[in-house]
């Protein structure tokens, strides 16, 4: 099929984007990654791969599973909230369906650090869900939920949770809702029909809102620093710190590779499961 002259100008130019603002900076990435820094110039380029070695210290190694550790749990409760929205969402009447997805896309209106100050008014000893507990007699004292764990995975999910509903809907507009009925007129009950047939069919939207949801929760350091008060330093934040407190810009470009390479494998594992799905 022969493209038009205006189909083959919007694809150079996304081409010309994509290569000037995304692979070029990804490259310029992984140079500064194997340079050394000196003691007054950000980079010197003397090659080196103590960058990647010191990334394997104890002290290091810590933060990254601290880090993997509250972007999995992050990713896991996303899912379990958002699969049963998604489901429903799929086979709610057509009608009702744009009203819901708004209700989903309405948060991505606004900033996600506008809404995790709101969390705050939310949150603190003296916020609304504090007041209101304490109105209902549902307890005698303020809760402590500012600058606790728990305070950082609902800034979490509250963040990243739509974009996991969303492929997951995607996923599961498209199963066949004849297979479910069939399965469940041959004696299959609901954990049966759940775990052979509707998450296997799901798979690739789960692989891919896992993947935009664990990605960020690695790297979005102010949720963790604003209503954790930043007790733990996750990798997002480490690479920040390199980059413009301690100017160890080599460091903090190993650091952003490592981040990358999760990326791809993640990416290699949704090909995977698209592979499967339609095999």
């Amino acid at each position: 099929m022969k493209l038009s002259r205006f189909a083959r100008f919007s694809i150079a130019l996304l081409f010309v984007w994509i290569v000037l603002f995304a692979f070029l900076p990804q490259i310029m990435v992984l140079i500064a990654s194997v340079l050394s820094k000196g003691a007054t110039d950000f980079i010197l380029f003397e090659p080196t791969v103590q960058n990647y070695a010191r990334l394997f210290d104890p002290i290091y190694l810590q933060i990254f599973v601290d880090s993997l550790v509250l972007a999995s749990v992050t990713t896991l409760l996303c899912l379990i909230i958002a699969f049963p929205f998604a489901a429903t969402l799929a086979r709610a009447p057509k009608a009702w369906r744009p009203l819901l997805l708004i209700l989903v896309i309405i948060p991505f209106w606004t900033s996600s650090l506008v809404r995790t100050y709101a969390l705050i008014a939310l949150l603190k000893t003296k916020g609304l869900i504090n007041a209101a507990l304490l109105f209902l007699g549902i307890i005698d004292a303020p809760l402590e939920l500012m600058y606790t764990q728990v305070a950082v995975f609902i800034g979490m999910v509250y963040t990243l949770l739509p974009f996991m509903i969303l492929p997951l809907y995607a996923a599961l507009e498209k199963i066949d809702v004849r297979l479910i009925e069939a399965a469940s007129d041959l004696g299959a009950g609901f954990w049966s029909r759940l775990m052979r047939i509707t998450i296997p069919l799901s798979l690739s939207g789960i692989i891919a809102g896992s993947m935009l949801v664990f990605l960020p929760a690695l790297g979005m350091f102010y949720i963790p620093d604003l209503l954790g008060g930043a007790k733990n330093l996750i990798i997002g934040s480490f690479i920040r710190n390199q980059f413009l407190t301690f100017r160890d810009w080599p460091f903090g470009a190993a650091a952003s590779m490592l981040l990358s390479l999760m990326m791809l494998l993640m990416v290699a594992l949704y090909a995977y499961a698209q592979r499967r799905e339609r095999a």
